[in-house]
C-alpha cells in the first residue's frame, strides 16, 4: 500500500513537472486577482462587472409590490396643463399654488409628513409685487390710498410668505443640492444648520465627496422647515446604486432628504455615528453605521447607503399634484401617509438611470431610500468586505491553479463549477443576510483559471480539430467549426439527405454595373459588398456554398445538425438586405452605384456532401428544393421585393410574418406553391406595414374568388397609401385584374400564375 501511495504521488509530481509552466501562469492569474481585490490595482472591466453582478443580485431578489406608507404627490404632465384645461400651469408655479398644496395635504389629507425633491432658490415674482413696490416707492409715493391699499393687500402677494407660513410648524423637509466644480461655484439659497461637522468625525475619511457649492431654499422657506440633500451618488457607469447619507460641505456634514424625513418621523432625534466594534475615531473606514433612534442605516466608507429599490418604477403610489390641490381624491387616500412631492414629466428632467430601469423617476430613489431606512432593508457593505474577497481570491484561485493542470476536462469542469458554486452560494448567504460581498474578481478568476487550462488542453490537443477545419473550415463559421471539433467522429463529407434550407441572393442588374466600371474598382466593390453579407450568413450559423460571380448560394442544417436552419435562413435573409442598406453612403461616397440584391429561400429534402469530379470535390447541396430556391431569387425583380420564401420555410418558422405574394409555377415545374415576402418576426413589425399585409391578403382574396372589381378597389387604395413599398407589387395585380376581367380564366382556375423562363 505504501509502494503504491509513492506510485500515485510520483505520478502527481510527475504530472505537476510537466505542467509546471500550466501552474505558473495560473497563480500569476491569482496575483493579478489578488492585487484587484486588496485594492493595489483597478481594474475597469472587473469595477465594471461588480456593478452589473450587484444589480442582478438586486433585481432578482427585490420584494416587489407598492409600500402603502409612502405617496409620491407628482407634478405630472396633467398637473402642468393650463388651469382651464384641469392643470396649474407651467413649472415653476406659482408659492401661493404650493402653499395650498401643503394645506390640502395637511388640512383636509391630514397626512403624516411631506418632503419636496424640488428646491426653491428663486423669488417669486409672478404676483407682481415687486412691481408694485416700485410703484410706491417711485412714482405714487405721494399717493396714501395707492401706500394703504398695498399695505393690506401686501401679505396676500408675497408668495414667498404666503409659502413660508404654510410651512411653520408644519412636518415639512424642503430639498436642496449640492454643486460640484473647479472653478467657483455658486452658493445659492440657505442652507440648514449641519447635522455633524468634522470634529466630530475626524476620522479618515479620504473618499467623502466634498461638494463645492449648493443650490439651496430662499432663507424665507428654509426658516420654517427642515430640509435635506436630494443628491445622489452616481457610479462611474452613470447608474444611480448609493445616495449619501451625509455630505461633506465647508467642515460640515449635511443630511439627506431621505434621512431628515426618516428623523423628523423620529421626533428629531439627534443624529449618531456608530463606529465599527474596536475602532476609534482615528481608524480610516471605522464609521458602519447611523444611528436615527431605534433605526440603524449602514453606511459605507463615502458615508453613502444601497438604495434598496422594491421593484421597478412605481413601486409607489403615485397621485397628480393637481387632483391634490383641487381636492379630488378621497381623504382616506393620503390621510397619515408620509409625502414626497416631485415629478415625472420629461421635460422637468428629472428621471435617472438605475439598476431597474433605465430612466427612473428621482422622486422615487429618496422614496425607496426612505422606505428601507424605516424598515431597515439597507444592505451593508462595510470595509472589511475587501478582505472577504481577499480570503475567497486566495483559496479558490490557489486551488484550481494547482489543480486544474493535473485534472482531466471532465473533473476539471466538476472542480472549477463546485469552486463556483460556492463562490456564488456563499455571496448568495451573505446578500440574505444583509450583507452585500465583492464577486467579480472571484467569480472572474475561476472562469479565466478554466478557460485558461481548458485552452491549453485544447491547445496540444487539438488534432481533430485541425482535421475538421480542413475539411470544413472554407465552408462554414469558425463557431460551428468548433463544435464540430467536439465529436470530429461525427462529421463527414459524404453525400447524405436532409432536410435543409438553401438560400440564393443575386445582384440587380450587375451587367450594367459591372460594363461601368474598371475591372480593378470591379473587383473593390464586389469585396466590399460579398464580405459583409457573408458575414451576416457566419453569424445566422450558415454555411456558404459557393460564389458565382455576384451571386452567393448558402444553406443551412448541415454539416452541423441544425433543428432551426429555416429560422436561421430567414434572419440571414433578412440581416443580408440591412447590411447592405448600410453600404450605400459608402458606395455612393466612392462614386459606385446602388447595388440591390434578390434573395430567395427555400426548405426541402436534398442531398448535401462532397460532389463533383475525381479531379475536383466540392461539398454542395443538390435537389429540386434547391432548384426552386434558385428560381424564387429570379423572381424577386418581378413583385418589386427583395426576399421571397417557399411555402416549406413559411411553415417551418412559426414566428415569422409574412406577406403571401403569389401561387406560382417556376419553371420545370408543373405544381404551384405558394411564395411569401417575410416581413419580419412577430413583435418586430411595424402596425402600419401588417395592416398593409392584411389588406394585401383580401385582395388576393378576391382575385383568387375572380371578383375583379373588389381585387382592384382594394389594390387602388394600397396604392394610393403606399410611396414606394409595395408599389410594384400592387401595380402587378392591377394589370393581372385587368387582363384577366377581359379574358376571364374559367371556374378551374386555381389562382396560380406559370412563369415562363428562369
Amino acid at each position: 500500500m505504501i509502494q503504491r501511495g509513492r506510485e500515485r504521488l510520483g505520478r502527481l509530481v510527475g504530472k505537476a513537472r510537466k505542467n509546471l509552466w500550466r501552474i505558473l501562469l495560473g497563480l500569476v492569474l491569482v496575483g493579478v486577482a489578488f492585487a484587484q481585490a486588496a485594492g493595489m490595482i483597478r481594474l475597469t472591466p472587473l469595477e465594471r462587472l461588480e456593478a452589473w453582478l450587484y444589480d442582478v443580485r438586486l433585481v432578482l431578489t427585490m420584494p416587489g409590490g407598492v409600500d402603502p406608507r409612502i405617496v409620491i404627490v407628482d407634478i405630472d404632465e396633467r398637473s402642468l396643463r393650463e388651469r382651464e384645461a384641469g392643470g396649474e400651469g407651467r413649472w415653476p408655479w406659482p408659492r401661493d399654488r404650493l402653499a395650498a398644496l401643503l394645506d390640502q395635504l395637511f388640512d383636509h389629507y391630514q397626512v403624516a409628513e411631506v418632503g419636496f425633491d424640488v428646491v426653491f432658490a428663486e423669488r417669486d415674482e409672478t404676483s407682481g409685487v415687486r412691481v408694485l413696490d416700485a410703484l410706491a416707492a417711485d412714482r405714487l409715493k405721494g399717493s396714501p390710498e395707492f401706500q394703504q391699499a398695498l399695505q393690506e393687500v401686501r401679505p396676500a402677494l408675497d408668495y414667498d410668505q404666503v409659502m413660508a407660513r404654510a410651512l411653520k410648524d408644519r412636518p415639512v423637509v424642503l430639498g436642496y443640492t449640492f454643486l460640484l466644480g473647479r472653478g467657483e461655484t455658486p452658493h445659492k439659497g440657505s442652507l440648514p444648520p449641519p447635522m455633524l461637522d468634522t470634529a466630530a468625525l475626524p476620522l479618515a475619511l479620504s473618499d467623502v465627496t466634498r461638494w463645492s457649492g449648493y443650490t439651496a431654499n430662499l432663507p424665507v422657506l428654509q426658516q420654517n422647515a427642515a430640509a435635506g440633500h436630494f443628491n445622489p451618488l452616481p457610479d462611474p457607469d452613470g447608474v444611480i446604486r448609493r445616495v449619501p447619507m451625509l455630505a461633506e460641505f465647508n467642515g460640515g456634514y449635511y443630511e439627506s432628504l431621505s434621512l431628515a424625513m426618516a428623523r423628523q418621523l423620529s421626533g428629531n432625534v439627534p443624529l449618531q455615528a456608530l463606529l465599527a466594534e474596536g475602532s476609534d475615531l482615528k481608524t480610516y473606514g471605522a464609521l458602519e453605521q447611523l444611528a436615527v433612534g431605534s433605526m440603524y442605516v449602514p453606511v459605507d466608507e463615502q458615508i453613502a447607503s444601497l438604495v434598496p429599490y422594491r421593484g421597478p418604477a412605481f413601486s409607489f403610489k403615485y397621485v397628480s399634484a393637481a387632483d391634490v390641490i383641487r381636492g379630488k381624491l378621497p381623504v382616506d387616500a393620503l390621510a397619515g401617509k408620509i409625502v414626497l412631492v416631485g415629478t415625472t414629466a420629461p421635460g422637468l428632467l428629472d428621471l435617472r438611470s438605475t439598476p431597474v430601469a433605465g430612466s427612473y423617476p428621482g422622486v422615487e430613489v429618496h422614496a425607496n431610500m426612505l422606505a428601507g431606512i424605516l424598515d431597515g432593508t439597507i444592505k451593508q457593505k462595510p470595509p472589511f468586505v475587501h478582505g472577504a474577497d481577499v480570503v475567497q481570491v486566495i483559496l479558490g484561485g490557489v486551488l484550481l491553479a494547482l489543480a486544474l493542470p493535473l485534472l482531466g476536462p471532465m473533473w476539471g469542469s466538476l472542480l472549477a463549477l463546485l469552486v463556483a458554486g460556492a463562490t456564488l452560494a456563499l455571496n448568495m448567504t451573505a446578500w440574505s443576510a444583509g450583507l452585500v460581498l465583492p464577486l467579480a474578481t472571484a467569480l472572474s478568476l475561476v472562469i479565466l483559471l478554466y478557460v485558461f487550462n481548458m485552452a491549453w488542453g485544447f491547445f496540444f490537443e487539438a488534432r481533430g480539430k485541425r482535421q475538421i477545419t480542413g475539411l470544413f473550415g472554407q465552408y462554414v463559421p469558425p463557431e460551428l467549426v468548433t463544435e464540430m471539433a467536439q465529436n470530429p467522429e461525427n462529421f463527414s463529407m459524404e453525400g447524405e439527405s436532409r432536410e435543409l434550407t438553401v438560400l440564393f441572393s443575386d445582384v440587380r442588374g450587375f451587367t450594367t454595373i459591372s460594363e461601368g466600371l474598371e475591372p480593378r474598382e470591379l473587383s473593390q466593390l464586389m469585396n466590399a459588398f460579398l464580405t459583409p453579407l457573408t458575414e451576416v450568413i457566419y453569424r445566422n450559423r450558415g454555411t456558404i456554398d459557393k460564389y458565382m460571380g455576384d451571386c452567393i448560394m448558402a444553406f443551412w442544417g448541415a454539416p452541423v445538425h441544425e433543428p432551426a436552419h429555416a429560422q436561421h435562413a430567414v434572419r440571414a435573409a433578412l440581416g443580408m438586405v440591412e447590411a447592405l442598406k448600410g453600404l450605400q453612403a459608402e458606395f455612393r461616397a466612392r462614386n459606385w452605384p446602388e447595388i440591390n440584391i434578390g434573395v430567395g429561400l427555400n426548405t426541402g429534402r436534398m442531398s448535401v456532401g462532397n460532389m463533383g469530379s475525381s479531379i475536383r470535390l466540392a461539398y454542395t447541396v443538390m435537389g429540386d428544393a434547391v432548384n426552386l430556391a434558385s428560381r424564387l431569387e429570379g423572381i424577386t425583380k418581378e413583385y418589386g421585393v427583395q426576399i421571397i420564401v417557399g411555402d416549406e420555410t413559411r411553415g417551418s418558422v412559426p414566428d415569422l410574418i409574412c406577406r403571401e405574394l403569389d401561387r406560382v409555377r417556376v419553371k420545370g415545374k408543373d405544381i404551384a406553391v405558394a411564395i411569401h415576402e417575410p416581413l419580419g418576426f412577430a413583435g418586430e413589425v411595424d402596425e402600419a406595414i401588417l395592416a398593409a399585409a392584411r389588406q394585401f391578403d383580401q385582395a388576393l382574396a378576391h382575385y383568387r374568388a375572380q371578383r375583379w372589381d373588389k381585387a382592384e378597389a382594394v389594390l387602388r387604395e394600397l396604392l394610393a397609401a403606399s410611396a414606394t413599398s409595395g408599389e410594384k407589387l400592387y401595380r402587378l395585380y392591377l394589370d393581372r385584374v385587368a387582363v384577366l376581367r377581359a379574358e376571364p380564366p374559367g371556374p378551374d382556375w386555381d389562382g396560380s400564375f406559370t412563369f415562363k423562363t428562369k
